[in-house]
């Protein structure tokens, strides 16, 4: 872990976009206690510029406190973007493994499966399943996880195709380990690496494919989000900025952070650079 760390630190971009990372989830942990209120109750004035009647933001259209929207929609966007993430690499790696280990005709169909997935745009294919499913939570998870897989796969059977001959996985079939448990335990922890660098980036791409359905309106009506105070504020850009901008602010610095640890992860766990260096 501390050689770990002392390459992860050798990327000083990395390393700042890691402390704006924890700032974001610490301003998300602790939403519920700046701002006990719900922030979708009308607080005050409407379109109170920012600093101006108590709000530090200002107010939308409503009079809804904009820093209290973008509080709470942090644990909105971690929480989805994590999530969606969690069920698209599990997915993945199962579809990768599979296919990457036997290859053959499984290899075949399942990695046909992977390619109709991929002739889809991801954006226009997670509008359209969120609009078939009631617009909640978890219909915008499962819309993410389904267009954000098929990466993960061709990853990950890449990585198995290279791993699968290698002489400790031939020790393992002759010691009469089963395929599941060879798959499991001896080749799939070391691809951990890739999987790991491309999970931290995909979380960023939830991230903003949440925010564009919830600018849609097709986001969870009853819970606060990034995406859903830019669509409120659209139409009175010109008179209200701050409505979208302060929202708009925080979907920025959040997925550059992610994208930034993203590549201070890739730096440390990818063996090449680490011997290049």
């Amino acid at each position: 872990m501390r050689e770990f760390w002392t390459r992860f630190s050798r990327n000083r971009s990395a390393v700042l976009g890691f402390g704006i990372l924890i700032l974001v989830i610490f301003i998300a942990a602790i939403a519920s206690l700046i701002f006990p209120e719900d922030p979708f109750r009308l607080a005050g004035k409407p379109l109170s510029s920012p600093g101006m009647n108590g709000f530090l933001l200002g107010s939308d259209s409503l009079g809804r406190d904009v820093a209290a929207g973008i509080a709470h929609g942090a644990k909105t966007s971690l929480f989805i973007g994590l999530i969606a993430t969690v069920v698209a690499v599990t997915i993945g790696v199962f579809f990768g493994a599979f296919a990457g280990y036997y290859g053959g005709r499984i290899d075949d169909l399942l990695m046909r499966v992977t390619e109709v997935f991929q002739t889809i745009p991801s954006f226009i294919f997670a509008i359209l399943l969120v609009a078939i499913m009631k617009p909640s939570i978890e219909s915008v998870v499962i819309a993410i996880a389904v267009v954000s897989w098929p990466s993960v796969a061709r990853l990950v059977r890449g990585e198995f195709l290279s791993l699968k001959n290698r002489e400790f996985v031939q020790a393992c079939h002759t010691l009469g380990m089963s395929d599941i448990r060879i798959m499991m335990r001896e080749i799939l922890p070391n691809c951990l690496s890739p999987i790991i660098v491309v999970g931290s980036l995909m979380v960023a791409t939830a991230i903003l494919i949440e925010s564009g359905l919830a600018f849609l309106g097709l986001g969870d009506p009853n819970v606060m989000s990034w995406g859903f105070q830019i669509g409120a504020g659209r139409t009175m850009l010109r008179s209200a900025w701050w409505v979208c901008t302060f929202p708009g602010i925080a979907i920025l610095i959040t997925v550059l952070s992610i994208n930034l640890v993203g590549e201070g992860l890739n730096d440390a766990l990818n063996p090449r650079l680490r011997e290049g260096r």
